[in-house]
């Protein structure tokens, strides 16, 4: 799924590959599924058939492959279906078609087949609800038991049905408490697990949380990026409380940032930010002052001054004249 966001230099990328130039491994998950394997489905098995030298025919041997039809959501008989009318057959076999060839798992290359077949870029919004139901673990990598897991949660076996999955997860993510999990879900999702990370790089979670905000994007967070993008050498990582209070400080404070105290146990990286903030917001005021004064040109104000000189002259020889 592209360049995953805890590895790549560009942590916008995508949520899906470590590396785009690893290295063989895991040369080829969509050989056996995706919507493109219809010259497959034709073949569901082979037949070996020999011939003795007497002209009768040998035993008949039959070799099954691996049935894809659960790919693509077509019928296939004798699949078991659990309490939800899923196919736990199908959903095997839709695993199958992305997983590793050495692990038992869907990885890097596998994960980006799978974005392409479900037709989502791999840095949206809907691969990180994707995960979220799945309650992946790691970034760039679906276990069997996550991805088994997640499509009987989502009750879908098919890509077809992943899809049309699509909007009611979507819809589930905007319900507070659901958007709260995923939210603090998301802080774990960004970690390198391989490298036992505890806070994420400040650009991942500058990148995460323009992600997570997607349907709801508080009026601060612009401003709050700002300042992490702009502090660099100050802020190198983001803690989980510091991740999981800004989402409490979007809901609490204005966005005047009137209602903001110190003496709140907020993070201290909080008290620097609306320190920050105000003194930007100071200066773009005596900017917009100064651009205001500025318009009102010699050109612009001389027609008012000549009218005042004109209209007292008048007024002189008016009163003169009595």
């Amino acid at each position: 799924m592209g360049q995953c966001v805890t590895k790549c230099k560009n942590p916008t990328s995508s949520l899906g590959s470590k590396s785009g130039d690893k290295e063989g491994g895991s040369k080829s998950h969509h050989k056996k599924g995706g919507g493109s394997h219809k010259e497959e489905q034709n073949a569901p098995c082979s037949k070996a058939i020999g011939e003795l030298s007497n002209g009768t025919k040998a035993l008949e041997v039959t070799v099954e492959t691996p049935v894809i039809s659960a790919v693509i959501g077509e019928p296939h008989k004798d699949m078991g279906l659990d309490g939800d009318g899923l196919s736990m057959l199908r959903i095997e076999e839709l695993f199958y078609c992305y997983k590793d060839e050495h692990e038992d798992a869907i990885l890097e290359e596998g994960m980006e087949m799978f974005c392409i077949d479900l037709c989502v870029d791999p840095a949206e919004f809907r691969v990180l609800v994707l995960a979220w139901k799945f309650q992946a673990a790691t970034m760039c990598k679906f276990t069997r038991k996550e991805f088994i897991d997640g499509c009987k949660a989502i009750k879908a076996d098919s890509l077809e049905g992943i899809c049309s999955s699509f909007p009611v997860m979507l819809l589930d993510a905007k319900g507070e408490e659901n958007f709260k999990d995923l939210y603090r879900f998301t802080f774990q999702f960004g970690l390198d697990a391989d490298e036992g990370q505890r806070s994420l790089q400040r650009d991942i979670a500058i990148a995460l949380w323009h992600l997570v905000f997607t349907q709801n994007s508080p009026a601060i967070l612009e401003h709050w990026l700002d300042f992490l993008s702009e502090n660099p050498s100050s802020i190198r990582g983001i803690s989980r409380d510091t991740w999981n209070m800004f989402l409490n400080f979007t809901q609490a404070i204005g966005p005047d940032l009137s209602n903001y105290s110190e003496e709140e146990a907020w993070p201290s990286l909080f008290d620097t930010f609306v320190e920050w903030e105000l003194e930007r917001r100071k200066k773009e005021e005596e900017q917009m002052a100064k651009e205001e004064e500025g318009r009102c040109t010699d050109s612009e104000c001389s027609p008012t001054t000549d009218r005042l000189e004109t209209e007292g002259s008048r007024g002189s020889q008016t009163w003169g004249g009595h």
